[in-house]
């Protein structure tokens, strides 16, 4: 089965060992994203003597002409960051596949790694889809779930995706290839699903209104290498990047985001019921009891 690769990132880094490593498999081209095309991809395509291309517009007439040369049978999208149109989409015979991080349909759109954990999810899905006019919104030809504990963080859920991505897509293309994949529309799944929307600037305000099990999960959600969590004390800013929470923890009225206790661990600070355990952060100024997150 010949392949159109777009792609980017370490998931489909992965996701090329394993193809090039199948003799039943063959990749036409690789298209890296345009704004920052993918340097290991690059140096795969060379090594590999695989055509590598960058295209502003992969819908443009220009680019189809380019790749229609190739005839390939299938084209795989593995973290590409441009949306195909129906042209390009019914162009090889057997459509686009994309492998998306999230448990469809319930995690369609962006971030959803992060929205999992916000959401205190138990488990987070991978999902190999078909695309079609929508986002995410294809038949689901292959989708594994993996747990989620309260040891997990956005670090944590990247790498597993890394790793399972992957192997996800790998086994789909061979169930493609092979003629024995189901396709499973996903309104049998859920009639309406979800979508989540990009997070931007601005998202990494922590709220100390909330509970303390929301207030953990958020501050693990966006950590480290993710934009990591932000607060203000005296009008400077605390970047809190790890938070614990603190088994039997008394809950009673106070002044959420308050400092109410230092230890050589870290800081106790309020929520709007219990109170949690600050003990990964940075901060412009000196912390101390009686401060107040804002």
């Amino acid at each position: 089965m010949r392949i159109g690769y777009f792609a980017d990132g370490p998931w489909s880094h992965r996701a090329l060992d394993k193809i090039l490593g199948d003799n039943n498999l063959s990749v036409d081209f690789i298209c890296a994203r345009f704004d920052n095309p993918d340097p290991k991809l690059r140096k795969l395509a060379l090594e590999s003597g695989i055509p590598f291309l960058v295209h502003k517009n992969v819908n443009s007439l220009e680019f189809k002409e380019i790749v229609g040369v190739f005839k390939s049978d299938i084209f795989v999208s593995m973290s590409f960051n441009q949306i195909f149109k129906q042209d390009l989409i019914f162009m090889p015979q057997l459509g686009i596949i994309n492998c998306h991080a999230g448990k469809l349909p319930y995690y369609r759109g962006r971030n959803v790694l992060n929205w999992a954990l916000i959401n205190d999810e138990s488990e987070f899905g991978i999902t190999v889809h078909f695309v079609d006019g929508g986002i995410d919104t294809g038949d689901i030809v292959l989708q594994e779930t993996f747990s989620i504990d309260d040891s997990d963080t956005y670090g944590s859920l990247l790498e597993k995706s890394f790793e399972h991505c992957a192997a996800i897509l790998y086994k789909s293309l061979l169930g493609i290839a092979s003629g024995t994949s189901e396709r499973i529309p996903q309104k049998t799944i859920d009639p309406i699903g979800f979508y989540c929307s990009q997070r931007q600037e601005g998202d990494e305000d922590l709220d100390w209104n909330q509970p303390s099990r929301a207030v953990f999960n958020f501050v693990r959600a966006i950590s480290s290498p993710g934009p990591v969590a932000r607060t203000l004390v005296r009008g400077r800013e605390v970047k809190i990047n790890k938070i614990d929470l603190i088994p039997g923890a008394l809950v009673k009225i106070g002044i959420p985001g308050a400092i109410v206790g230092k230890e050589a661990s870290g800081l106790l600070v309020k929520t709007s019921d219990s109170f949690v355990r600050v003990v990964d952060f940075t901060s412009e100024v000196s912390l101390r009891v009686g401060d107040r997150f804002q």
